[in-house]
């Protein structure tokens, strides 16, 4: 686990005994074992850092204690991490396939286990804090709530049994220190290499989940589900359903995609939301969150390689939800089609659909990002957190029937499928908005060292898109530019975004991508290279305030100081969209 020291992260391994919670560092190996795998582990020793008895052991709120701010890692630098581990295990399946150099085999798998260790240290940023009887609190951070509460509920159930504090002497502390080695830990590194065959290991392309309704519940209570997924080895929350109240037996049957990087499990965890009403219907009092039932389950892929829908039920704490699941490979995902009604809008070319509605930017792009700045700005999770299939679906019927009610609908769903439905209009387009012609330059272009080289090839390329495609990018790139601003609340960096609208907007259409005329890309490879590449060009645009026209001593302002949102500038009908506004 990782613990907050002083502002610092450090690895640590911690371990739960029947009476004491035993916080220990790992010590080097001495230079000497390095040539032994044998050695190596007989010459493991820990250092402890402290230890807990459970009588005397209490938990932590934010309240509790005068704790020191998470030092938070940028996105930039995770991403940087899980490129490097997806390229080594791409070269560790190069090297078996090919030369089966134990030698080089074992130095990539050396990197590979540092680089996941550094991903390990970095990535959490969830408190778990605990205190001894002094009052002196030490926290760890974690990835997971479902980690956090396992935690809590193992400790109080072993509390149970401790009645009595002890102290230990330094002997005795060095001799249950020292027997640490022999136990069998939670997390072993490396994490995703963990299997023999490391290219089985995970899942990469979507998981649809339909999370049906829960039984067995003793009380009626205000109940919503969260799902989350592990990703490089730590888990993430990818979804949750809406809030359902006062019921016995909560009936959501709503769907989510969900991307997968490697997965291997799904999680589960049950809330219940506590709050009191006013009179208008308004939560009044302080709204409160409670775990009352978490549970996982294994995504086998040769059950999910079935492209039906599964049925499972997950049970926990006497309670059992029930889901779907169906898993679309990325190979499948990446493949966009064009539509055959041509009178809707999804899978239609952007110039055909701004040609029929005689505008610069489509209908659905417009009124989605109006509807999205009205109440979404503030969103936790905004375009990261999946919006319900099932709603998505429904705007997407009402948009391709030209439904004139299609407004109305909007203001009654969850700000999330709107989102997921702007997503999916970019995704569906048979041509990216980058277009299959100018993709691979791009690629090349943000690939570029030198700077003032690279903003020249970019800018080009960017105006050398078509009029539809530079005007809805613009329009684009100027409302996510205002969800950043709201960063602080809604959790949405321009990095968090150019890693969500990136593939979504430049994704090529063919089935197997390729990359500056290489052989076809693998699985893995594709999440490392291309998909990263499309990050990486949406980013660089994102962070660019202004450019200099290649073609004119003039400059192009991405975010119009003239207009207080391009959806007024574009509105007012400008001709020239190669230089708005000079």
């Amino acid at each position: 686990m990782v613990e907050l020291v002083e502002g610092s992260r450090k690895l640590r391994h911690v371990f739960l005994f029947t009476d004491l919670l035993l916080c220990a560092k790992l010590k080097k190996q001495a230079s000497v074992c390095n040539s032994s795998p044998s050695l190596t582990r007989k010459g493991q020793q820990y250092d402890c850092k402290w230890y807990i008895p459970l009588a005397d052991l209490t938990f932590q709120t934010l309240e509790d204690c005068e704790s020191s701010p998470i030092p938070l890692v940028q996105d930039e630098e995770i991403d940087a991490m899980k490129i490097k581990i997806s390229q080594i295990k791409n070269d560790i399946q190069r090297e078996k396939r090919t030369t089966k150099a134990p030698k080089v085999i074992d130095r990539l798998r050396k990197k590979l286990a540092e680089q996941e260790s550094m991903l390990l240290l970095m990535s959490p940023n969830m408190a778990f804090r605990v205190a001894n009887r002094n009052g002196k609190g030490f926290t760890f951070l974690i990835s997971s709530d479902y980690e956090r509460a396992e935690w809590r509920e193992i400790i109080r159930e072993q509390q149970k049994k401790c009645f009595k504090s002890f102290s230990l002497t330094s002997l005795e502390l060095q001799m249950l220190t020292n027997s640490c080695v022999k136990l069998q830990t939670v997390h072993t590194i490396p994490m995703t290499m963990s299997k023999e065959d490391d290219e089985s290991s995970g899942l990469y392309g979507f998981l649809n989940v339909i999370v049906h309704s829960a039984t067995g519940l003793k009380q009626s209570l205000n109940l919503y589900c969260s799902l989350e997924v592990d990703s490089f080895g730590y888990f993430v929350n990818k979804a949750k359903t809406r809030v359902h109240r006062d019921s016995t037996e909560p009936n959501w049957n709503e769907e989510f995609e969900i991307e997968l990087e490697g997965s291997q499990t799904l999680r589960l965890l049950c809330y219940e939301k506590c709050g009191t009403k006013s009179k208008l219907g308004k939560e009044d009092g302080e709204l409160t969150e409670r775990i009352i039932a978490k549970g996982q389950i294994t995504l086998d892929p040769q059950t999910l390689q079935n492209k039906d829908w599964q049925r499972t039920v997950i049970a926990m704490n006497g309670i059992e939800v029930k889901l779907s699941m169906k898993f679309t490979g990325r190979e499948f995902s990446l493949k966009r089609m064009p539509s055959r009604k041509q009178s809707g809008v999804f899978g239609v070319k952007i110039n055909a659909v701004t040609k029929r509605e005689r505008s610069k930017v489509p209908l659905i792009v417009r009124q989605c990002v109006e509807e999205i700045e009205r109440r979404g700005m503030e969103e936790v999770g905004i375009y990261r957190v999946s919006g319900v299939a099932t709603d998505i679906q429904a705007l997407k019927a009402a948009f391709d029937s030209n439904n004139k009610d299609v407004s109305l609908m909007m203001r009654d769903m969850d700000v999330n499928a709107i989102a997921g439905t702007l997503k999916l209009y970019f995704r569906e387009l048979p041509e990216p908005l980058f277009t299959d012609e100018l993709y691979p330059n791009f690629a090349g272009g943000i690939a570029l060292s030198d700077s003032v080289a690279k903003e020249s090839c970019m800018l080009n390329l960017l105006l050398s898109l078509p009029e539809p495609n530079l005007v809805t990018f613009l329009f684009i790139l100027d409302h996510l530019k205002r969800i950043a601003e709201n960063e602080s609340i809604n959790k949405m960096s321009l990095h968090n975004l150019a890693t969500v609208f990136g593939p979504t907007l430049l994704r090529p259409s063919e089935k197997d991508s390729k990359l500056n005329g290489s052989q076809p890309i693998s699985m893995n490879d594709c999440w490392s290279l291309e998909v990263m590449a499309q990050v990486q060009v949406l980013l660089y645009f994102l962070q660019l305030e202004s450019v200099r026209h290649p073609t004119a001593n003039a400059r192009v302002f991405f975010s119009p100081p003239k207009y207080k949102r391009t959806t007024d500038f574009f509105q007012d009908g400008a001709s020239d969209t190669r230089s708005i506004p000079i």
